[in-house]
């Protein structure tokens, strides 16, 4: 069970790389150069995410799921271009509040079974929360 929601946490940090990736080549405009930055930071940052957890994996014996599977829908390739930057910034918002809520619920399914994942899920909802914190402010007028 450990491995499984390891693996569906491994599975929405590399579409959150994806996401920001793309998001960092498209954005455009009036202050577009810090959201790119803002962007590509966190796309970075989502990637160590993805490795710690497939490092996590391995080392609890299992092997890292990078077969999205489901998660990568038709709607998630859909084109960019033309998205306003405050577009790009909600949905990436969006997105960072739900990993948050997603190493919330984990959390405490570690906290007895395994205290070195617990640790480094609540290193990486703090990484997370602090995502969601610059893009809220990218978004302040």
């Amino acid at each position: 069970m450990c491995l499984t929601l390891l693996n569906a946490a491994l599975a929405t940090e590399v579409v959150c790389v994806r996401r920001y990736t793309r998001h960092a080549l498209c954005a455009a405009g009036p202050g577009a150069e810090a959201v790119k930055a803002a962007f590509g930071r966190h796309a970075r940052e989502e990637q160590g995410h993805a490795l710690r957890l497939a490092e996590r994996i391995q080392q609890l014996g299992g092997r890292p799921d990078f077969n999205l599977g489901g998660l990568m829908s038709s709607g998630d390739t859909h084109d960019e271009e033309g998205r306003t930057l405050v577009e790009l910034l909600r949905e990436n918002l969006a997105a960072e509040r739900v990993v948050i809520e997603t190493y919330r619920e984990l959390i405490p399914y570690f906290e007895e079974r395994d205290p070195t994942t617990r640790r480094l899920l609540e290193e990486l909802l703090d990484e997370e929360e602090a995502h969601a914190k610059a893009l809220h402010t990218l978004l302040e007028p």
